[in-house]
C-alpha cells in the first residue's frame, strides 16, 4: 500500500487546476505550461504553510534571545559527564526555552511538512506520469491524454521528467538540471549568509548555535549538489521555486520586522531617518537609553558575632544568644529596683526614713 497515494493525488489535482488555467492564454502542450503548472504548486503549497513559517520566526527570535542564557548553562556543567548534572543541564535548559516560549524543533516544521509532498511529486512525475501516459485510466485527475501531454511536452527539448542522470534529452537536459541546481546552491546560501546571519544579535553568533549555522550554510548547497542530478526537472522546479519564496519571504520579514539589536534593525533605522529627512522632519533618535537605577540608601551592615574560637554562630545560637543577654539585662533592672525601693511589696524602712527626714528638714529650710 503507497501511503502517499493521498498526497499524489492531491499533487496532481492542483497541477491539473493550473494547467486548465494557463492553458487559457499558452499553449496547454508547451513544457513551460506544465512547469508554470509546478511552480503554481508550490506558491499554494507555501501559501498553506505560511502559519508555521511565522511560528518558525517567532520561536527562532525566541531561541536567539535566550543564547546568552544557554551558553552560561552550558559553561556551568562544562566538563560534567555524569548523569546528574547532564539531566540537571537539560531540565534548566529547557525552562529558559519554556519561559521564553521557544521551540528548537519549530524550525523543522515547514521542512518535515514538504517532505512528503517533495517525494509525492517526484513519485508522480517519475513513476506515474509515464503510468498514466499509457494507461486508458490515467492517474486520479490526471487523464490519460493530459499524462501524455505532460510527458511529452518540453522546454529546449527536455521534458518535465528527465533527471541529470537520466538524460533522455541530451545535453541539454544535463545542462538545465545543472543551471537549476546552481541557483538552488546560490539562492540557499543568499538566504542562509545574507540574510538569517544578518538578522542574529551578535550573542547568537558565538558559541554552538553559530557554528549550526556555518555548518548548515555549507552543508545545504552540498546536499543540492548530491541528489539533484537524481531528481526530475519538474522536481528541481518546485525545490527552485520553494528556495525562492524562502528568500523573498525572509527579506520581506527582515526588513520590516527584524530581531532587536541586529544588524537588520539598523538598516531599518537608518531607512526610517531616510524618509523623515526627505520629509523636513527631524529624525529619531534610536538609541537606547539607559535605565536609571535609584539610589538606595545605605544599609548598616552587622557584623555577625562569633562564638569562642573564631566559629561563626547560627541563626538559632544567635537567638539564643540574644534572649539570655535580654534576661541578664532584665534582672539586673530589677536587681536595681529593688535596692532602690521601687518594687511594689518591698519596702525598706531604715533607708525610707532617712530620706524621709532629709526631704523633711529641705522643706522646712526652704520656708
Amino acid at each position: 500500500m503507497n501511503i502517499l497515494y493521498p498526497i499524489e493525488w492531491v499533487v496532481a489535482w492542483i497541477m491539473v487546476q493550473f494547467h486548465a488555467l494557463l492553458s487559457l492564454f499558452m499553449d496547454p502542450d508547451s513544457g513551460l505550461t506544465w512547469l508554470l503548472s509546478i511552480v503554481g504548486l508550490t506558491a499554494v503549497i507555501r501559501t498553506l504553510i505560511i502559519p508555521l513559517f511565522v511560528r518558525q520566526i517567532r520561536s527562532s527570535r525566541a531561541m536567539q534571545t535566550v543564547a546568552p542564557q544557554i551558553q552560561a548553562i552550558q559553561k556551568k556543567y562544562k566538563g560534567k559527564t555524569d548523569q546528574a548534572s547532564r539531566q540537571a543541564m537539560a531540565e534548566e535548559t529547557m525552562a529558559v526555552y519554556r519561559e521564553a516560549k521557544a521551540n528548537p524543533f519549530s524550525s523543522c516544521l515547514p521542512v518535515l511538512l514538504q517532505m512528503p509532498i517533495f517525494f509525492a511529486l517526484f513519485r508522480m512525475l517519475y513513476i506515474k506520469l509515464p503510468e498514466a501516459a499509457t494507461s486508458a485510466d490515467g492517474f486520479g485527475p490526471l487523464s490519460q491524454d493530459l499524462a501524455t501531454s505532460a510527458h511529452n511536452s518540453t522546454l529546449f527539448g527536455v521534458t518535465i521528467s528527465d533527471t541529470f542522470l537520466k538524460a533522455d534529452g541530451g545535453i541539454a537536459t544535463r545542462v538545465l538540471a545543472g543551471v537549476i541546481i546552481a541557483a538552488m546552491c546560490f539562492v540557499t546560501f543568499i538566504t542562509q549568509k545574507e540574510l538569517t546571519m544578518r538578522n542574529m544579535p551578535p550573542s547568537a553568533l558565538e558559541g554552538p548555535m553559530a557554528s549550526t549555522q556555518k555548518m548548515m550554510l555549507y552543508m545545504l548547497p552540498f546536499i543540492y549538489v548530491i541528489s539533484g542530478p537524481g531528481m526530475p526537472i519538474g522536481v528541481l522546479t518546485y525545490w527552485l521555486t520553494t528556495n525562492v519564496w524562502t528568500l523573498v519571504q525572509q527579506w520581506i520579514i527582515i526588513r520590516n520586522s527584524p530581531t532587536p539589536g541586529t544588524e537588520a534593525e539598523k538598516k531599518m533605522q537608518e531607512r526610517t531617518n531616510a524618509k523623515r529627512v526627505r520629509k523636513g522632519l527631524e529624525p529619531i533618535d534610536f538609541t537606547p537609553k539607559k535605565p536609571v537605577v535609584p539610589v538606595e540608601e545605605q544599609q548598616i551592615r552587622v557584623q555577625p558575632k562569633k562564638a569562642a574560637g573564631g566559629k561563626k554562630l547560627s541563626d538559632a545560637e544567635r537567638l539564643e544568644q540574644a534572649r539570655e543577654a535580654r534576661a541578664r539585662a532584665q534582672a539586673e533592672r530589677r536587681a536595681a529596683a529593688e535596692a532602690a525601693g521601687e518594687v511594689p511589696g518591698v519596702t525598706t524602712p531604715r533607708k525610707s526614713s532617712k530620706n524621709g527626714s532629709k526631704n523633711k528638714g529641705k522643706g522646712s529650710s526652704k520656708r
